[in-house]
């Protein structure tokens, strides 16, 4: 069951307007055209969480640029792409294969900053999880149970699982009884949790940062009733994008305050990461032709049924 496309959801948060010190100070040449914001993120978690998670980094990013900026969270991943493509979300933060699929369907945006591993690594998994309690051992295993995928338009929970499902000679729609996609990669988690699906898709860190601990780590579920039984290759971060059209000035300032989020203001980068992940670094559209490549794969893959 695929979920029904909808459209972003209304502003989450809006933060702090221009501060009146830098009015006083005199605003910047794009300021009248660009008086709001807004960064727009993936769901990858429930709303609650996501602004929990990224309001004090919008706050920073507000004082940083001088102008409002806002919060808005997307009910699934299409919607991020197709904000972008209007216009409509200036700043983004997607998964690989959201933010390939933007670029394969017109949007005019670049990549400016990725994710890395405390390692300096630039790189994630994609696993599928089962209960720890199950008698599952390989994916073999599944034939005719239930999984979960999160989005089409995921890359850990549905383009990197796809592909390995080929490479091991299952076609999803027909080896499973059914296949889900629940929204966000902690639905996906919850559906397994609650015997909806016996096998769902999830990203997956280290031993130190997954999906999953963050979940534990609020309270949603126990790490140890679950367990993995496959890992992919490493796929490349998730980046954050913006809209080429933006005046160059605003798009430096932008970068700039996103690379440096991780010393200038501590307290909003450890409320996204939770200490569990390295600085953002700077990064561009070429890092994501891989994931363009399995984007397209993956759709060979539907039209052939």
């Amino acid at each position: 069951m695929i979920l029904q496309r909808r459209a972003l959801l209304g502003a989450t948060a809006a933060m702090l307007a221009t501060p009146s010190v830098l009015r006083a100070q005199g605003a910047a040449p794009w300021a009248s055209r660009y008086p709001e914001l807004v960064f727009a993120i993936i769901p990858s978690e429930n709303a609650s969480g996501v602004t929990e998670r990224y309001g004090p980094f919008i706050e920073y990013l507000s004082k940083r640029l001088g102008t409002k900026v806002t919060l808005r969270i997307a009910n699934d991943y299409a919607a991020v792409i197709e904000g972008q493509r209007a216009g409509n979300i200036h700043i983004a933060s997607y998964g690989p294969s959201s933010f390939a699929r933007a670029l394969m369907t017109g949007s005019q945006i670049t990549a400016f900053a990725i994710e890395t591993n405390l390692d300096g690594t630039k790189g994630y998994y994609s696993v599928f999880y089962v209960k720890k309690d199950s008698p599952y051992q390989r994916v073999e295993d599944l034939r005719g149970k239930n999984l979960g995928l999160v989005d089409p338009n995921s890359t850990s929970g549905n383009n990197v699982p796809r592909f390995a499902l080929n490479k091991m000679n299952i076609k999803p729609e027909e080896f499973f009884g059914r296949v889900v996609y629940t929204g966000s990669h902690e639905n996906a988690v919850i559906a397994l949790n609650q015997g909806t699906v016996d096998m769902c898709a999830n990203w997956w860190n280290d031993e130190q940062e997954s999906n999953l601990l963050r979940m534990a780590r609020k309270g949603m579920v126990k790490a140890e009733d679950f367990r993995i039984i496959f890992k992919s290759d490493q796929i490349v971060n998730s980046p954050m994008a913006y809209l080429n059209a933006m005046p160059e000035e605003l798009k430096t300032a932008i970068r700039t305050a996103v690379l440096e989020l991780a010393t200038a203001d501590k307290k909003a980068f450890d409320a996204i990461y939770e200490g569990k992940q390295g600085p953002l670094v700077a990064v561009d559209n070429k890092a994501y032709d891989p994931i363009i490549e399995l984007n397209r794969f993956v759709d060979n893959l539907r039209r052939r049924g």
